[in-house]
């Protein structure tokens, strides 16, 4: 569904200093769109993430979900967080199905949906198994199943593979991208990897640290899956990270 965000205005107060993290930040998702939120740290991406899922209030501004303003958690909006967020003491079935039980869906329709999110993100076999017993890619694809249980409208991830080590990163960004593309839910990544954000993307929206100014909207027109070494490839990145080194300062972060 399409997610509107108009007007947002956020600021934190610290021993009596104000600093005015978002301004004015208005952006559109068009139905079944990858969006990459991509910029510096302290640049709000996070802050306007969670502002979307409505973990924290702005102080003024309006998010719109398929045309009805939202104001708190819901149902609609299904949120990743960076550290899985996975309860330890419950298995994979249990972690999964936790959302589900919480909207006291049938039993019967919890494990009619349980199989398909087993076999979307290929854990059938796994269930019984806990957080502790699983590498990072498989706690990764755990959260984004438990996300997707109660079938969101929008799906938001912060930074869904900040924690996985690098040899492993690009591979599950292949498995998310072909999960997400037989769902074709409308989703919005927080991301700090410009490779992962043209991967991944229709569009990738960078915020500078001034009050988390959108200082570009790119498309990615190319078709999926990407070719990592195609030209086109190759110039969206170099293109986005000459953006973000004005943003640095010409310093990597």
């Amino acid at each position: 569904m399409e997610l509107r965000v108009e007007n947002i205005n956020k600021t934190f107060i610290n021993d009596k200093v104000e600093n005015k993290v978002l301004e004015n930040i208005s952006l559109k998702v068009n139905e079944g769109e990858f969006v990459s939120l991509l910029g510096p740290s302290g640049c709000g991406k996070t802050t306007l993430l969670t502002i979307i899922g409505g973990f924290q209030h702005a102080e003024s501004g309006k998010i719109f979900v398929d045309g009805k303003e939202v104001s708190k958690p819901g149902i609609d909006r299904a949120f990743v967080f960076q550290n899985y967020a996975l309860f330890p003491w419950k298995t994979i079935k249990e972690n999964i199905i936790f959302p589900m039980k919480r909207q006291k869906m049938h039993k019967d329709e919890i494990e009619k949906r349980l199989q398909e999110l087993l076999e979307l993100s290929d854990l059938q076999g796994k269930e019984k198994m806990y957080p502790h017993q699983l590498s990072g890619g498989m706690k990764q694809r755990v959260a984004v199943m438990r996300a997707l249980a109660c079938n969101p409208k929008v799906l938001l991830m912060d930074e869904p593979l900040g924690a996985i080590d690098f040899r492993m990163r690009q591979n599950l960004q292949e498995e998310l991208e072909k999960i997400w593309m037989k769902n074709k839910i409308t989703a919005v990544m927080v991301t700090h990897d410009v490779d992962e954000a043209v991967y991944m993307s229709d569009r990738v929206v960078v915020m500078s640290r001034n009050k988390g100014e959108i200082i570009k909207d790119l498309k990615i027109d190319m078709e999926r899956p990407r070719d990592r070494k195609d030209e086109k490839y190759i110039n969206y990145k170099e293109e986005l990270t000459a953006i973000l080194s004005e943003c640095y300062g010409d310093k990597e972060e």
